[in-house]
């Protein structure tokens, strides 16, 4: 993203942050006609039915019905459709004859979701609390950020990365009514150790992997948080399960067995761990007993309803036997295959993520339509996603797409490039 989108979009003025917390009137304005493109184009919200393996039948709009190979959703081991957890989110609402118990938390907590708290607690060595979706979770995460309750009674800055996902960025104008926030560029860990040189108290909010395709400087992160006593909250949506011998994301395998008292990750039970809902993870139970009594949002909105909960105890299952590391390594053969047919930026990764720069709005969304026209189905993506005026193809690969899936999407995808744009990838 260039200097002059940065400015605009999150307040930057040469790496340093402005009074703008965000600009939902530009994204809108300056994204608008780029989803009236894809939506025109039948490429925004395909109307299918999941199948098998990582096929959807398409049922209605001008592709007519058909079935095509998916490559837009981050069921990375795929496990949304294994039957393990299908049978898990049956049996659990028939085990208590309702599907959510419609009152808070703070009134009514259902035994199989304490039973689920304290499985992934154990497996991913921390205290942990389920939340019906990764947005409240990471929402209750942020919110006590700017109190001091968690830097030892003093009110911090509380610093965002800028590439964060919305579900992240939107609660800074919420932790500004309490402490000072300031939105660093991605990764400039320099100006964050600044901060926290001049600063008796920093928080850090940022991902450890992020949608865009990057990871974070988690082991530079470390090293701010044990000379300066940085807190850390990292969002962890697509590293969980893929990474860790119990599937416990990048972000907790990089931490020792004890996660410590200046760290939480908000992770997701849905993409790779293929159940529903998110989590929080604190290092202590003092921190945890904060969380669960003073969040409003956790405490008086519905708790994860029974199927989601039973699901992810079938998913449980699954992490907990040798079923997940032989699914992990198969994801890593996928994107190693992908990778030797396909140049990209994030090439040589153990990410699952893939983004194919095309150029212009419209010729990204002309290739993306013709690769659905034959049987394949990719994500087109471009601002704020991407720079203004840039756009691609994002791909999502998963254990389960074939070897054959992938050579026919790398094929596809260099073959449409040339009849959209005349010429070849990469574009210069």
């Amino acid at each position: 993203m260039d200097d002059e989108s940065q400015h605009r979009l999150f307040g930057l003025e040469r790496g340093r942050p402005t009074q703008v917390l965000q600009n939902t009137a530009y994204i809108l304005g300056d994204s608008g006609q780029c989803f009236d493109a894809a939506s025109t184009g039948n490429l925004k919200t395909v109307d299918g039915l999941s199948t098998t393996g990582r096929t959807i039948s398409l049922e209605n709009g001008s592709y007519g019905r058909r079935q095509v190979i998916d490559f837009t959703r981050c069921s990375y081991l795929g496990l949304d459709n294994h039957p393990l957890i299908v049978a898990g989110a049956i049996e659990a609402i028939q085990a208590e004859r309702s599907l959510c118990s419609s009152g808070a938390r703070t009134h009514f907590e259902v035994d199989l979701l304490g039973e689920l708290e304290e499985e992934l607690s154990g497996m991913f060595r921390a205290r942990v609390i389920c939340f019906s979706s990764l947005l409240l979770a990471s929402l209750e995460g942020t919110r006590f950020l700017g109190s001091g309750q968690l830097t030892s009674g003093r009110k911090p800055i509380v610093v965002f990365d800028r590439t964060l996902h919305d579900s992240l960025a939107c609660p800074k104008p919420a932790v500004a009514n309490e402490a000072h926030v300031e939105t660093l560029v991605h990764n400039d860990i320099d100006d964050l150790e600044r901060l926290c040189r001049d600063n008796p108290a920093v928080v850090y909010v940022g991902g450890d992997i992020y949608s865009i395709g990057a990871y974070s400087r988690l082991t530079e992160l470390r090293r701010l948080q044990e000379r300066y006593g940085l807190f850390l909250h990292i969002h962890d949506a697509h590293g969980i399960s893929i990474f860790g011998r119990q599937g416990e994301g990048f972000a907790r395998s990089q931490f020792p067995q004890v996660l410590g008292e200046r760290t939480i990750i908000a992770a997701s039970l849905a993409e790779g761990f293929g159940a529903s809902g998110g989590l929080l993870m604190f290092g202590t139970r003092e921190s945890e007993s904060l969380c669960r009594r003073y969040t409003a949002a956790g405490s008086f909105s519905e708790a994860p309803n029974r199927a989601a909960v039973g699901a992810a105890l079938g998913s449980c299952k699954i992490h907990r036997s040798a079923e997940l590391g032989e699914r992990q390594q198969r994801l890593a053969q996928r994107i190693d295959f992908f990778d030797r047919r396909l140049a990209t930026a994030e090439q040589g990764n153990s990410l699952p993520i893939r983004t194919i720069i095309i150029g212009s709005e419209a010729n990204a969304v002309r290739v993306a339509r013709r690769l659905l026209d034959s049987g394949l189905h990719t994500s087109v993506t471009f601002f704020p996603k991407l720079g203004d005026g840039m756009a691609g193809l994002r791909v999502f690969i998963t254990s389960e797409h074939e070897v054959c899936d992938i050579e026919r999407l790398c094929d596809g995808i260099l073959e449409r490039i040339v009849q959209t744009t005349g010429k070849p990838y990469p574009l210069r």
